[in-house]
């Protein structure tokens, strides 16, 4: 599966150019000229996790949207990289503080850019395999949970009383809580007590 990266520029020459490399490199490309729809697509969900962003564009400029981007709460990985001709100090310190996670300065070398996005490449597959791995967690302890607590159990009959007031037997309940299967047999003691010819 090819990864897919957002390229806003406002410069068609270097939006070609920025298109041309990418597609060379094996990824998908998503083309925007304009910082309004750039927002518009990084915020829905599957959707580019990697984006180079012109920090000077019309409508939405690239570190707004840095700052908007991270400022949803949104479980999706999003490598931003700006990409400016403002190379002072400043001028990248504010981008880091904005939230992205590179910044190329214009003109560019090909192969520095294929190098950072491999970068970001790398760093969305890690950030989404610990996602999944999260939320497999979540969903064993949720899983786990359904076997704490109390039960009421009947003394007389051994049937538990589950959380919508119904009772019972042990083995469904544990088959509905659980991956596990229950196979029936016989105690020694019952055995002997139900069975003494066969079990003396």
């Amino acid at each position: 599966m090819k990864l897919k990266i957002l390229i806003a520029e406002d410069d068609k020459t270097i939006q070609t150019t920025l298109k041309h490399l990418c597609q060379t490199w094996n990824y998908d490309v998503v083309i925007t000229d304009n910082g309004t729809d750039a927002y518009n697509i990084l915020k829905k969900l599957n959707t580019p996790h990697i984006a180079v962003l012109d920090r000077i564009i019309p409508g939405m400029n690239g570190i707004d949207i840095c700052k908007k981007i991270r400022g949803m709460k949104i479980n999706i990985p999003k490598y931003i990289i700006i990409f400016t001709a403002l190379d002072s100090k400043k001028d990248i310190i504010e981008g880091f503080e904005a939230g992205a996670d590179d910044y190329i300065v214009k003109p560019f070398l090909s192969d520095e850019l294929r190098l950072r996005i491999k970068v970001g490449e790398r760093i969305v597959k890690l950030q989404t395999s610990l996602i999944d791995n999260i939320n497999r967690l979540e969903d064993a302890i949720t899983h786990i949970k359904t076997l704490q607590g109390i039960l009421p159990v009947c003394c007389i009959c051994h049937r538990i009383r589950d959380d919508q007031e119904s009772w019972q037997r042990i083995e469904n309940y544990i088959s509905e809580h659980t991956d596990i299967q229950l196979s029936h047999t016989f105690c020694p003691d019952c055995a002997k007590k139900h069975y003494p010819q066969y079990y003396p």
